[in-house]
């Protein structure tokens, strides 16, 4: 499965879990430290439009969704499916060969290929997924192939800081990888979301 595949297959696990977003969840906690629901929608909603400049050139200077934003849910509307649905139509036909072999620079991990960078997107669509479906109490199952990529770009990227991930957690020893992987990127997904 080449990487484009396997980050529309993270966005279509990503929007089934925020079709069962129930209206009044959305102001909930997520699994995200000090992120609601809408918040993690609205972080990822700035990551289509911020991939999607990315792919043309065009400058983006909208900060509001970005890693550690106080208020990412601003970026979410009124309607944060349908927001995401509008975000993401805009983004995926950018993202064409000559557009992922373009370079940019990241804060953090320094310049990469648009093609490199799908993996770290995966990473933040399985993750959130995860923290959304977390927060609404609603069990959720990673694709394998999907947790092996994240937990892959994970170990050789992550940036452990506020905004970004936090501490490593220890996974009980019978976990399995979805639980590991996101232990690693500080999510204890074996605790129940605080309220």
């Amino acid at each position: 499965m080449d990487t484009m595949t396997s980050y529309q297959q993270a966005q279509d696990k990503l929007d089934s879990v925020l079709s069962a977003v129930g209206p009044d969840q959305w102001d909930g906690p997520s699994a995200c430290s000090e992120w609601t629901v809408r918040d993690v929608a609205g972080h990822l909603i700035w990551g289509q439009h911020q991939l999607r400049a990315w792919a043309t050139g065009a400058d983006y200077t909208e900060r509001a969704g970005a890693p550690g934003s106080p208020n990412p849910g601003v970026m979410a509307g009124e309607d944060p499916v349908e927001t995401w649905r509008a975000a993401r139509a805009a983004s995926v036909p950018t993202l064409t060969e000559e557009a992922l072999a373009r370079t940019t620079t990241i804060t953090g991990i320094g310049e990469v290929s648009l093609a490199a960078l799908l993996s770290l997107m995966i990473t933040d669509t399985v993750t959130h997924t995860w923290d959304i479906a977390h927060g609404i109490g609603l069990g959720v199952q990673l694709d394998p192939a999907l947790v092996a990529i994240a937990f892959d770009w994970g170990r050789r990227n992550v940036v452990r800081r506020p905004g970004f991930f936090g501490p490593e957690l220890t996974a009980p020893g019978d976990a399995d990888d979805q639980t590991r992987m996101l232990a690693f990127l500080g999510r204890a997904a074996w605790e129940p979301v605080a309220a």
